[in-house]
């Protein structure tokens, strides 16, 4: 059985959420947890608030043992992409986009 839990529209692009996302995947809960509280990236608090998310979900909702749990499922999608300009010279414009972020972390109990 497997413990979901997910963060939508994070204002972070998916390449940088990828990069923090895939050091936890397959790793033990408590040391995920440790890669992430040492991580200077600034995505690994929230990918943290995430992951304790779902072991809490896995201990009181599907009643698993928490020194038994790993990553089993951890991906990271693109969201809605806010579109702004910037002015540059001549007149002409250029387009900023702001990307966002879809988290999904689930966790499994090891046999």
């Amino acid at each position: 059985m497997e413990a979901i839990a997910k963060r939508s529209y994070l204002r972070v692009s998916p390449l940088k959420a990828r990069l923090v996302i895939d050091q936890i995947r397959g790793q033990d809960v408590e040391k995920a947890l440790r890669i992430l509280q040492f991580s200077e990236k600034r995505i690994s608090a929230d990918v943290m608030e995430v992951l304790k998310s779902a072991i809490a979900n896995a201990e009181n909702n599907h009643g698993m043992d928490v020194d038994t749990l790993y990553v089993s499922k951890a991906t990271v999608d693109q969201g809605s992409v806010m579109k702004r300009i910037q002015p540059r010279a001549r007149g002409r414009s250029f387009r900023i986009l702001k990307r966002s972020s879809h988290i999904i972390v689930g966790v499994s109990a090891r046999e």
